[in-house]
């Protein structure tokens, strides 16, 4: 006789005691148990030696969902809407939307449109009352008892949540003459030992233990092991490129001030991305204090040019507008400080991180995301270095195919826009461009920067296939099992 588990054989000293068909919940009461996972593998695993047969048969049934578990006890949508307004002759749309959640009131209203009520000035009537006091009737029987056969399937098919239609499977097991034939005393239950640890070897137990036996023939499951988030493994893939590509990594403060921010960068004081819609400002810390000689610098700078041959922007620089505390807005503002603590040691820099913006939430835009940035400063830098970067970092990403077109930024000349073929399109991927003497020169800058910043979500949203960047942040375990490896 093939080894039998303990729950096997107290399946089959129950199918002993009668050869015709046993349902899942004799089986169940008769071996005591409450689990009927244990008696559907048993019964498994009693089939697979021949001692049993197992006998399915499916059928599909309707049970309720989460809004229809509701409507069962509070009653459906349209029924509570329309015992209000027989209630209440005389109310109207105004009171309907007052009585119930505006969530209710709008699809209530179609619901009772469907059934012959009309609104006239905002007042209901109905030609035929008894006409929909059947029908509501008839859907709330069906609710309170719903069935695969009833004509209001297709009706309550197209609500949401209300019903679902789920595919039962119902088992039987029948003793086979095998199984008769096994002596009940070899289906006695027994202490069987399934795992080998240090303590049962020095001991003597072992030698008279009843060890669980094994099918190494059988698939096994695949185990869950851990692995990187998608957007981290692209983040350490990014990583690794730049580094080998011979940039050093930058990381820097969140809590930045509006000059560090927009001013150092010959971004005008009213420039809309400065208005409060798009930028979060600090309560705290409200103000940062920034060196007088900068505010003295980027004030001349921005109001006729400094000493750059520059007309500036004209107008008059507010040094408080250039203290305000911020939460970063780009990378950019951690690489112009960095330069300024290091204005004459040539670099090649690179910085992924959050960055912060007054974005409404939708497929394409999120308030908190990530940025891309990079910096070349060296005597001979120029825009061929700066494109043949880009491309050459595109390429070491799987898109060879990369071209630039002409863009610009306040704080870069010249600027352009960096493309890559994807799906046989052009896809605009981020800004790069030389920093403008007005960015450097107050910082004692001499060698020409190269820079560039990106999306990191636009370029995940790319290499993943995803068309709504909402689905990175969304705790969907399936998907992200399924992600591929970067």
């Amino acid at each position: 006789m093939a080894e039998l588990t303990n729950p096997e054989r107290r399946m089959l000293r129950a199918l002993q005691k009668r050869s015709d068909d046993w349902t899942l919940e004799e089986i169940l009461q008769e071996c005591d148990w409450t689990d009927q996972a244990i008696a559907v593998s048993a019964g498994h695993g009693l089939t697979n030696k021949g001692l049993a047969k197992t006998m399915e048969s499916s059928n599909k049934e309707v049970i309720l969902g989460e809004e229809g578990i509701k409507a069962s006890e509070n009653g459906l949508l349209e029924a509570r809407l329309w015992n209000f307004i027989q209630s209440n002759p005389n109310s109207t749309m105004k009171d309907l939307s007052s009585h119930f959640e505006r969530h209710e009131a709008g699809p209530g209203i179609g619901l009772l449109k469907g059934l012959g009520v009309t609104i006239q000035g905002g007042n209901f009537s109905c030609e035929d009352n008894d006409s929909v006091a059947d029908s509501i009737l008839e859907r709330t029987k069906f609710i309170q008892s719903p069935s695969i056969d009833s004509p209001l399937l297709d009706h309550f098919k197209g609500r949401k949540n209300l019903i679902e239609i789920v595919e039962m499977v119902s088992r039987t097991w029948k003793i086979t003459k095998n199984g008769s034939g096994i002596p009940v005393e070899e289906l006695e239950e027994v202490v069987q030992i399934a795992e080998i640890t240090p303590e049962l070897l020095q001991s003597d137990e072992w030698k008279n233990a009843t060890f669980r036996p094994y099918d190494v023939s059988l698939e096994a499951a695949m185990p869950r092991s851990g692995r990187s988030h998608p957007m981290q493994a692209l983040i350490e893939r990014i990583r690794s490129i730049f580094l080998e590509m011979g940039f050093s990594e930058l990381v820097d403060d969140y809590v930045q001030t509006a000059g560090w921010n927009m001013d150092s960068l010959f971004i005008p004081q009213d420039h809309p991305a400065r208005e409060m819609q798009d930028t979060f400002y600090l309560d705290e810390p409200k103000k940062i204090e920034i060196e007088a000689k900068l505010l003295a610098d980027w004030k001349a700078i921005h109001e006729h040019g400094g000493d750059t041959e520059s007309t500036g922007w004209g107008g008059e620089f507010s040094e408080e507008i250039a203290q305000k505390g911020l939460l970063r807005t780009h990378t950019t503002v951690n690489t112009i400080q960095y330069l300024a603590e290091n204005p004459k040691e040539p670099c090649r820099v690179f910085a992924i991180d959050r960055v912060f913006r007054k974005e409404s939430i939708d497929r394409t835009h999120l308030p908190e995301f990530h940025q891309i940035e990079g910096i070349i400063m060296e005597p001979g830098a120029n825009l061929g270095m700066l494109v043949t970067t880009l491309k050459t970092f595109y390429q070491k990403m799987g898109y060879p195919e990369v071209r630039v077109r002409p863009a610009y930024f306040p704080y870069t000349e010249p600027s352009l826009e960096v493309e890559v073929k994807w799906r046989g399109k052009w896809l605009e991927l981020g800004g790069a461009g030389i920093f403008r003497p007005e960015v450097t020169e107050p910082l004692g800058i001499k060698d020409p920067v190269c820079a560039w910043g990106m999306g990191l979500e636009r370029l995940a949203m790319l290499v993943l296939g995803l068309d709504d960047i909402r689905q990175l942040y969304i705790s969907d375990l399936e998907w992200l099992r399924n992600q591929p490896i970067l």
